[in-house]
């Protein structure tokens, strides 16, 4: 049946392709999705499927129901776009000025809807219950997952899926991970106050430049110096503003940054010397501060026999030379907030050939093959098979028990 059924997949690719360059031209920012949910919504109710909208806030869950009982599997995908102005040359390019699908997104909307219509067709045959869950702003913290979670998306959830198209990766290459696979990531705001004045007299200010140029230093020396080198930390400072003439030495200055972890220990660790060293810093030279840190995305930790599941039928699919073990990367994705939850796994499907430059991802000119959503869809509809039949139920063990 599973051959069927990627037949069928091979036969709609062509509404895939329809759904996605339609996402892409109509892309909206994450907490202000509208028409892109409805967009899914009526997709999944015309294929009959029981389905909750605006499910922690922007949502769609899906749920079909087999045709014989068994267990439950969620599969994920997220919809929403970046605030970047596209500057690629397609026919499909984004018609809404500033925002884009940059990351993505619509790709795996579109494979995880063809997967959904597949699926539906031969639900009859299906042991089990699949979830299809449709997430809003993946790319904005707290995130989507959570509030989606909150509100019970992953309600009678065994285990959930998720997928990733890469522009680094070659097209129809895997990458899978065990464990830690992407990093937490967290937020700092630092607001410095000093004592303004001209620039020709500094002694008479307290200088905000001087004292964030020192508090930068300072920062730097965490990771190098406080944290252990075999737990992987990044501390990065991405913006310093102050000051708005040359002769003028301002009040304030502020920097930005964000915290990469995989440990909560370094995670709790690096919170509190970041507001030790501001402490330190400013009070040293007659400043004063006022520090904010935010957590966000707590790290991806894949699940070992999940993801021993999605590499072996990888494999089988698509060859051991093509299925390869990826390295931790210190990006963040709220797909960790799932893994909290319930057994599973968040793996990359290649998306990069001829057809585009290879562009990163968030880039203006970012671009990917359109015929990684087959490779996701394989994957997805195999782990859905694999899982539900390998996976006794109550009444299966009830009736062979002796």
């Amino acid at each position: 049946m599973l051959e069927t059924v990627f037949e069928r997949l091979q036969e709609i690719y062509p509404e895939m392709v329809d759904f996605r360059r339609d996402l892409h031209m109509y892309p909206e920012l994450s907490h202000h999705e509208e028409n892109t949910p409805l967009k899914v919504e009526n997709f999944l109710r015309n294929l009959g499927l029981e389905v909750r909208s605006q499910v922690g806030g922007r949502g769609v869950v899906g749920l079909l129901r087999g045709g014989k009982p068994g267990k439950t599997v969620a599969l994920r995908a997220d919809f929403d776009a970046l605030p970047i102005q596209e500057e690629n040359d397609v026919e499909y390019k984004s018609r809404i000025p500033g925002v884009m699908h940059a990351c993505g997104h619509d790709i795996h909307t579109a494979a995880l809807l063809g997967v959904a219509k597949v699926l539906t067709e031969v639900r009859d045959q299906i042991e089990g219950n699949i979830v299809f869950i449709h997430q809003f702003a993946e790319e904005v913290i707290p995130g989507g997952a959570k509030f989606m979670i909150e509100d019970g998306c992953l309600d009678g959830v065994d285990v959930i899926y998720g997928a990733h198209v890469s522009s680094i990766h070659p097209l129809g290459t895997i990458g899978v991970r065990e464990g830690d696979t992407m990093a937490a990531g967290d937020t700092f705001e630092i607001d410095i106050f000093g004592k303004g004045g001209h620039a020709a007299t500094p002694h008479l200010t307290v200088d905000p430049i001087v004292v964030g140029s020192q508090l930068i230093i300072n920062l730097q020396q965490i990771v190098g110096r406080k944290v252990d080198p075999l737990k992987p930390a990044v501390v990065s400072v991405a913006a310093f503003n102050s000051g708005t003439g040359f002769n003028v030495i301002p009040d304030k200055a502020k920097i930005t940054g964000t915290v990469r972890t995989f440990d909560e220990d370094v995670r709790d660790m690096i919170e509190d010397l970041i507001g030790e060293i501001v402490n330190s810093t400013c009070n040293g030279v007659g400043a004063t501060a006022k520090y904010e840190y935010v957590r966000g995305y707590p790290a991806v930790k894949n699940h070992p026999d999940e993801t021993k599941r999605i590499e072996e039928l990888a494999i089988n699919l698509f060859g051991s030379e093509n299925t390869k073990r990826i390295p931790a990367q210190m990006g963040m994705e709220d797909f960790a907030y799932y893994l909290q939850k319930v057994p599973g796994t968040f793996f990359y499907v290649g998306g990069k050939s001829d057809l585009f430059e290879e562009f990163p991802h968030h880039h203006p000119k970012f671009n990917v093959d359109e015929r990684s959503m087959i490779q996701i869809g394989k994957l997805f509809i195999s782990a859905v098979f694999d899982f539900l039949s390998n996976e006794e139920t109550e009444e299966k063990k009830l009736v062979e028990a002796p």
